[in-house]
């Protein structure tokens, strides 16, 4: 970890970090962001300015100065993305910092100082059949003239790394940058006795009623292969009268093959769909959960299963994957796309029938993880990244 004691040795260095296109409602890489931008602006060694969209000045001002929110960006997505490459350069030559740090793919054309972008993954090039086609089309772009622009690129994984220089020509260092983990919210204890159980119950009575939950979280899109999970559920159903699979997240594109996969089992009210979920309550279902089931085919990172470890919980995901990568011998694997192998795991986690010992072992490896994975590591990551980057010019 980093303390005072060695960062405020470290030359001070003014970045500018790209905060617009944080939603009000922040999963994946909005957490992302809203964690590095936290911990970066409390480092004595980093002055941050964050450039906003225009209305969101309020949620950014109590990291930084005043003077170093520029609350400038328009609001609608479109525009801002045109703004970026058009209006974004002049104004980071005008806020004196040293670096730019794009965090979601993109940068600004004819930056007069160098930039670092982030490349979550790959998957627009790697599938882009889990992918609107206009955004295929941008970030496909995007990628591409990061690799080739960028005088550093930061991605969360090696899995992510690797892909990115098979599909890219990378004439900048790439940096590798695992996520944190959120300890404070994350932890395998209630926040006090009842809490997660009345914090449930405002979701949907039946998750408190004492029955196995099953708890998927995260958007509702095709690279998460929910109707797999569905279909598995579906399997083991009859066997487990009790357990409830609950999908926790907001619908993204392509969410309409989880509704028609949850109908064609005939389960009713024993699929849980609760749409998006509010952050303070993710840490109650996750401890809640007889296993934290991820079988997304493809993640950068998958921050998720990261989380479901803080917990304590049993997490099933998949193998060959970031999720392999973080969470390796602490997880029950199964390959990706495989319901028939996921659902002999379902039951074999509802039967309870899995080795205690290799069980308790799992769970202390999770722990062991997870201290690895802190958001104060990640941004020294940043930060050496942000360093290396204005030494190179550009």
């Amino acid at each position: 970890m980093v303390g005072d004691s060695v960062t405020s040795r470290q030359p001070l260095i003014r970045v500018a970090l790209d905060v617009s296109a944080v939603p009000m409602r922040p999963v994946g890489a909005g957490h992302y962001v809203l964690q590095l931008a936290r911990q970066v602006s409390a480092r004595p060694d980093v002055d941050l300015v964050l450039c906003s969209r225009s209305s969101d000045r309020q949620r950014w001002a109590p990291l930084v100065p005043e003077r170093n929110v520029l609350a400038v960006a328009p609001n609608a997505r479109p525009l801002r993305l045109a703004w970026e490459q058009v209006r974004l350069a002049p104004l980071l030559g005008a806020s004196g910092a040293a670096v730019h740090h794009g965090p979601h793919y993109t940068m600004p054309r004819r930056s007069p100082i160098p930039s670092v972008v982030t490349v979550h993954d790959l998957s627009f090039f790697d599938a882009p059949q889990w992918h609107e086609r206009s955004k295929v089309y941008l970030f496909t772009r995007a990628i591409t003239r990061a690799a080739k622009d960028a005088a550093v690129v930061v991605c969360p994984s090696v899995v992510t790394a690797d892909a990115l220089q098979r599909w890219c020509e990378v004439t900048g260092e790439v940096v590798v940058a695992p996520h944190g983990v959120d300890t404070e919210r994350f932890r395998p204890e209630e926040p006090a006795p009842g809490a997660d159980a009345a914090r449930l119950a405002r979701i949907d009575t039946r998750l408190t009623s004492g029955r196995p939950l099953l708890v998927f979280v995260g958007t509702l899109e095709p690279r998460k292969d929910v109707p797999s999970l569905v279909k598995a559920f579906s399997a083991v159903a009859a066997r487990h009268r009790d357990a409830l699979l609950v999908l926790a997240g907001g619908s993204g594109w392509g969410a309409d093959d989880v509704d028609a996969a949850a109908m064609a089992t005939g389960l009713g009210q024993r699929i849980v769909q609760t749409g998006y979920v509010d952050d303070d309550a993710i840490p109650a279902l996750l401890r809640s959960a007889r296993a934290v089931v991820y079988p997304s085919l493809y993640e950068g990172f998958g921050l998720p299963a990261l989380e479901a470890l803080a917990c304590g919980a049993v997490l099933v995901t998949t193998s060959g994957t970031s999720m392999e990568e973080v969470a390796g011998a602490s997880a029950l694997l199964v390959p990706p796309g495989d319901s028939d192998a996921l659902a002999d795991v379902l039951d074999e986690v509802l039967r309870g029938s899995s080795d205690d010992r290799a069980a308790s072992q799992r769970r202390v490896l999770g722990f062991d993880i997870v201290e690895q994975h802190t958001w104060e590591r990640s941004a020294e990551i940043h930060v050496a990244a942000y360093r290396s980057a204005a030494e190179s010019g550009g």
